[in-house]
């Protein structure tokens, strides 16, 4: 299982260096990372996580293998994409394909990058991609609507579960606001579920700064914070070009010396890399032995049969136990001899919720 990312913004905003830093910072890494170009700007990276590291030292396997997510360079957008315009009609249907969104904004001045949408005003950059958005979503909407209505007045219970669902929706797309927000339920969200409505996914917002502001963030970036503090979304602050020139460097050392220089103690990007991972509720598992080191993604809550199907669907049919560690008492005594010998390695059955972190082994009979 992995994550699909969509970076997406206005034109000249800084998509497509955000983009090449995330591609070459998995070339530079290519000793430990993979990185897989699927085809012209969509590339599949390694989720930077130090547990899979720190297990790997411990095992010495033959291979270790992280998680992934597949992040796209989406084309930029334009007023009007909603209808059409530009690139639109691309730019929304690649959105309606990712499970999240990696929103760039504009956070610094420079008359030497063109910009269409006059002064910089991130707040505004926010507005116009949200409403071309919403109006898509509520094309979506209302012609769901109209194929439903009938429908749900023959008193068809579940069709007028159904409209009413697509009713508040369609209120809520115009008052300009996001479905992500409206607090669907489960079952709330199986009625608009085949819409894939592009405001309903999960953003994650990259205010791309001058390089003086790169720690402490600016002007445009708290007014940035400010404008999305009630939509439970996270800001990650950056300058997209130090990124791409730390993920242009080969040498480890040389790249420590540059981040030591700009008093960095990670690239940015890798805290981009895990957030956007975490936006789906994503939890991690390790298997760990000689042969590989590897890290597994599950959803959060998931239980120790589905976890183990993530391996192989032979896993989950013929589930018959989980030996556990959690990943601290691995680390504490080094090894999954130590942990069994100290009675750290549980033994769980079918309704095991995996926590993230787990180091587990499955029995199964198929």
């Amino acid at each position: 299982m992995s994550l699909k990312a969509g970076i997406v913004g206005l034109p000249n905003v800084g998509k497509s260096t955000l983009f090449n830093a995330v591609s070459n910072s998995a070339k530079a890494q290519a000793s430990n990372y993979r990185f897989c170009t699927i085809e012209p700007n969509v590339g599949l990276v390694d989720v930077p996580d130090e547990r899979i590291d720190s297990l790997a030292r411990l095992v010495q396997p033959n291979r270790t293998v992280p998680t992934q997510i597949e992040i796209v360079d989406i084309a930029g957008l334009v007023r009007g994409a909603s209808k059409g315009e530009g690139l639109g009609n691309k730019f929304l249907a690649n959105i309606r394909e990712v499970d999240a969104i990696v929103h760039v904004i504009r956070c610094f001045e420079d008359e030497n990058i063109l910009r269409e949408e006059g002064k910089i005003d991130p707040v505004s950059d926010k507005e116009i991609i949200d409403t071309e958005l919403q109006l898509k979503d509520l094309e979506s909407v209302e012609k769901k609507l109209v194929r439903t209505e009938k429908i749900a007045k023959t008193g068809d219970a579940k069709v007028k579960a159904e409209y009413a669902v697509l009713k508040r929706c369609q209120e809520y797309l115009q008052q300009g606001k996001n479905i992500r927000e409206l607090g669907l339920g489960k079952e709330d969200q199986g009625a608009v579920a085949d819409l894939f409505l592009l405001t309903g996914k999960p953003v994650l917002y990259v205010a791309n700064v001058d390089e003086a502001s790169m720690h402490t963030g600016n002007a445009f970036s708290r007014a940035l914070q400010a404008a999305v503090s009630q939509e439970n979304a996270e800001v990650i602050i950056m300058n997209n070009s130090i990124e791409a020139q730390i993920a242009e460097m080969e040498s480890p050392d040389d790249r420590q010396l540059f981040m030591e220089e700009y008093k960095m103690q990670e690239p940015a990007l890798n805290k981009l890399i895990r957030s956007a991972y975490k936006l789906l509720n994503l939890n991690t598992y390790f298997t760990a032995g000689v042969q590989e080191v590897r890290a597994w993604t599950i959803h959060e809550g998931w239980k120790a049969p589905q976890a183990a199907g993530v391996i192989h669907t032979d896993f989950e049919k013929g589930f018959i136990k989980a030996e556990v560690i959690a990943y601290a008492d691995f680390i504490n005594y080094g090894s999954e001899a130590a942990c069994r010998e100290n009675g750290k390695l549980r033994i769980e059955g079918k309704e095991y919720v995996v926590k993230d972190g787990d180091v587990m082994h499955f029995r199964f009979n198929v």
